[in-house]
């Protein structure tokens, strides 16, 4: 985790290309851009899976992009960028570069350079995204756009807080919006940069009305800064109406509070709690989150591996969890119905938990103090942050049936309604004589990892067929 923001190290290249030349290369590279491939996933209904990797060795970073290319198909690569990169620590990057870049835990693309970063573009067919977690992260865009990347993750909110200890929220909503206004410069250029919001968070336990009320913010700040493609992502709860419904939400969030000429794609992060250690069930998770998100209507998985749970995945297990997602989307799965109106009601409910969550800043001239201001007072919160800029009062919950609940609030907004609701669904689980909050959580925590064992917790599975 980061402490308080580092100082900035001048390390970009004077010789960075401008945006007519970046527009010019990227039309010229003869491949789609993350934007195109999402737009067509879109309108034929289809999933696309995309795999996280990275490595610190150029070479063996272009390698293990070849490798995945070869056995796996992924429609979108990646490159995860690594932790010295992330807090602007450019100087041991680069150092490490050098004297071990084995040491390094993703790509640390600036200290390569944007030449380098072309090279990566060059050698694969699939277009590239950034996946990082910097609460700064202009250095870092300005070289990932200048190697012709086409679509780059985080936020001022979702990269900050899940992440660093100590970097005021104002202070990372600005650097993001400048990135946001460099990416509306480059779509009235005709370079649409899909715009990727983290509402995974802390993963740990986040109702989906907190993930998509994060994002929500962060995405209107971008689309006022002239951002054209954004893409929503929430992770996998573990309930399969609860999962469903909130990514059938993005899409109506996104129809009620932004601009209609705003692309905007659902994306569905596969289980990102404790994984199993067994292959088999490790496996299972991995189905059952791509299954979510094809039910749910997702554009774009981003998947686990069954070595999720033992440290870096091989080339072999990152190919094989994509295929053993991209299995959970075939027709042969046709027979399984939800309960459409289970799934309906969950929706109106995540949609009138945001509401009354951004309420408090949404009609601000200049929503990033009135956002920091907000975590300040409680007005806005996540569980289990690792900032002293969130409160973290809110606790959440998993109900009987696995679905995660408001256990506490805080400071959030929410109408007397909305709390009756939460606590009603968790009553059962409460009221129980052997109620005990930390077991209760953890047991919560370790929903998949511990299917296993005798005392499983009950299965979030439920189907209509």
């Amino acid at each position: 985790m980061s402490s308080r923001e580092p100082p900035p190290q001048e390390v970009l290249p004077t010789d960075l290309p401008g945006t007519q030349e970046i527009v010019h290369y990227v039309r010229a590279l003869g491949k789609p851009t993350v934007r195109d491939v999402l737009r067509s996933a879109d309108a034929n209904q289809q999933l696309l899976v995309q795999p996280r990797c990275g490595v610190g060795a150029h070479e063996a970073m272009k390698r293990l992009l070849l490798q995945l290319e070869e056995r796996a198909q992924p429609e979108i690569l990646t490159l995860t960028i690594d932790s010295y990169t992330r807090l602007r620590r450019f100087d041991m990057a680069r150092h490490l570069i050098e004297a071990g870049p084995s040491q390094l835990n993703g790509y640390p693309l600036v200290g390569h350079g944007w030449r380098r970063g072309r090279e990566l573009n060059e050698a694969v067919k699939a277009p590239l995204q950034v996946r990082h977690g910097s609460p700064d992260p202009r250095d870092l865009f300005q070289v990932a756009i200048s190697s012709g990347i086409t679509a780059f993750e985080g936020g001022g909110i979702c990269y900050n807080l899940p992440y660093c200890k100590d970097v005021p929220l104002e202070h990372s909503l600005r650097c993001w919006q400048e990135v946001e206004q460099a990416c509306g410069d480059l779509a009235r250029a005709g370079l649409f940069v899909d715009r990727e919001l983290f509402g995974t968070l802390t993963a740990v336990l986040i109702p989906p009305s907190i993930g998509l009320s994060m994002t929500l913010l962060e995405a209107i700040i971008a689309a006022r800064a002239g951002v054209r493609c954004i893409s929503i992502a929430c992770c996998q709860g573990g309930n399969l109406i609860q999962d469903v419904a909130a990514l059938r939400t993005i899409r109506r969030m996104a129809a009620r509070y932004l601009p209609p000429n705003v692309e905007v794609y659902p994306v569905f992060h596969e289980w990102m709690g404790p994984f199993s250690p067994s292959r088999r069930t490790a496996d299972a998770t991995i189905f059952y989150g791509a299954l979510t998100a094809w039910k749910g209507r997702a554009t774009k998985l981003i998947n686990k591996t069954y070595e999720e749970a033992l440290g870096i995945p091989t080339v072999e297990a990152n190919a094989t969890g994509i295929w053993t997602a991209r299995s959970a989307t075939s027709n042969i799965f046709d027979f399984i119905h939800l309960p459409e109106h289970e799934v309906e009601e969950e929706m109106e409910a995540i949609l009138t938990e945001v509401d009354e969550i951004v309420a408090p800043v949404l009609d601000a001239a200049d929503p990033i103090p009135a956002i920091a201001r907000a975590f300040a007072e409680g007005l806005l919160d996540i569980p289990f942050s690792a900032s002293r800029h969130a409160r973290s009062e809110v606790l959440p919950m998993r109900d009987a049936s696995g679905a995660i609940r408001f256990y506490r609030s805080g400071a959030l907004g929410f109408s007397e309604k909305t709390k009756r609701r939460n606590a009603a669904l968790l009553s059962t689980v409460t009221r129980s004589e052997q109620f005990n909050v930390f077991h209760k959580l953890r047991g919560d925590i370790m929903l998949f990892s511990d299917r296993e064992s005798p005392t499983a917790p009950p299965s979030p599975l439920r189907l209509v067929s």
